[in-house]
């Protein structure tokens, strides 16, 4: 070892220097291979095989010890000026702030990796709030880098952020309306991955599959992807199929719209036909009492005319035969509310509507059972004399031209 040093002192500065700076390169490789090559393939069993982010958070914080080795033995390295010294120390410390902060930000992205794994992940997700960390990592870091480099305090720098506030405001405007938005639906429990939306304004209609801070990102039901930003579901108004979803029923809400030209009282003789429907018997049992008792108390036998007398409908005993349907279809849920109800008459005719809930909200099935219960209560109308109102077609003109 003393040959060795005589030796490298009886060469000119000039390779002394290269010797050095090529010595301490190699330095820094060989821990760099030693804890990326040897002890993280060591330790790789026993980190998480399910992902490659801890991988390469480790392989960040790994690199910060090669650059260690530079920054503290770049003075071992002999006659290079004062200058080299000072600008290849603050260069390595500050790649060492950056690959540190790389660490940890990966890391935090682990972190939310683990959580989104975890049941109550959907309805709390806390991408948002990991982004916000990440970014006051990421700004800390630029600050303590920029001082490593022009060798200051971070506290000089910190004293000057006083003076751009209104600045990093107007910069960061969107951050600090997303990081509000966030809170308050995450708090409100207003939004979670999986949910369906609609928000007309934005044009989304579909699932939500992703909730970051900056933006929510829905997959419409034709394929396509919306992004929202995350503010404007605060600032803006959208409906959240949720609730539907839980309930276990979706809503049918329809109507058949009457002809009123269809409209009349059922004589006895299409009373006695109705009475084949066995959905209908208890209605039209119950009602006849009724009609019977009321007429019988009400009516001398002087006014006891048809006129003057109460009877039954055909549009009444049709609204009493969707009620008995819609109750007895086995695919309609008999927890939710349930009725027909008349809505106001209008130049299209005197529309039926129905009011209940499937006991499913998968959307095809939900539209076969809603198709199949129209389906048949358009195709019986005619059996109690009532037509759908339709608007003349080229057809009906047509027969009426070739009638004339």
């Amino acid at each position: 070892m003393q040959a060795l040093m005589e030796f490298f002192a009886q060469q000119p500065l000039w390779l002394q220097s290269l010797i050095g700076l090529v010595l301490l390169a190699l330095a820094s490789l060989t821990v760099n291979y030693v804890l990326k090559h040897v002890i993280l393939r060591v330790l790789a069993p026993y980190l998480d095989t399910k992902t490659k982010t801890s991988d390469k958070a480790a392989a960040w914080l790994a690199t910060a010890a090669p650059l260690l080795v530079i920054s503290r033995g770049i003075r071992l390295v002999p006659n290079l000026p004062e200058e080299v010294y000072t600008v290849i120390t603050n260069v390595a410390q500050a790649l060492i702030v950056v690959s540190i902060a790389m660490g940890v930000v990966k890391a935090l992205t682990y972190a939310n990796e683990l959580y989104e794994r975890l049941p109550r992940s959907r309805n709390r997700p806390i991408k948002g709030f990991v982004q916000v960390v990440k970014i006051l990592v990421l700004c800390g870091a630029a600050i303590v880098m920029i001082s490593v480099l022009i060798d200051e305090s971070p506290f000089l720098l910190l004293s000057g952020l006083g003076a751009i506030t209104a600045v990093l405001l107007l910069v960061f405007k969107d951050t600090i309306l997303s990081l509000v938005a966030s809170v308050q639906l995450t708090s409100n429990d207003m939004l979670r991955v999986g949910d369906w939306i609609t928000m007309p304004s934005m044009d989304a209609d579909g699932d939500v599959i992703d909730i970051s801070l900056h933006t929510v990102k829905v997959q419409n039901f034709d394929k396509t992807i919306t992004t929202i930003p995350t503010h404007r579901l605060v600032s803006d108004a959208f409906q959240n199929w949720r609730g539907m979803a839980e309930s276990g029923g979706r809503r049918i809400k329809r109507s058949i719209t009457i002809d009123q030209n269809s409209v009349c009282f059922l004589s006895d003789e299409q009373v006695l036909g109705l009475k084949k429907f066995r959905i209908l018997k208890p209605y039209l049992a119950a009602k006849r009492d009724e009609i019977k008792n009321w007429n019988t108390r009400e009516l001398s036998s002087e006014e006891a005319v048809p006129v003057n007398a109460r009877r039954l409908t055909n549009l009444g005993t049709m609204r009493a035969y969707m009620q008995a349907y819609i109750s007895w279809h086995p695919q309609i849920g008999d927890d939710f509310l349930m009725m027909v109800r008349q809505l106001p008459s209008g130049p299209q005719g005197v529309p039926l509507e129905i009011y209940c809930f499937t006991n499913t909200t998968a959307w095809e099935q939900y539209e076969g059972i809603q198709a199949d219960i129209f389906d048949h209560l358009i195709a019986i109308l005619p059996e109690f004399g009532l037509r759908v109102f339709q608007e003349p077609t080229g057809g009906d003109f047509a027969a009426l031209v070739r009638g004339a």
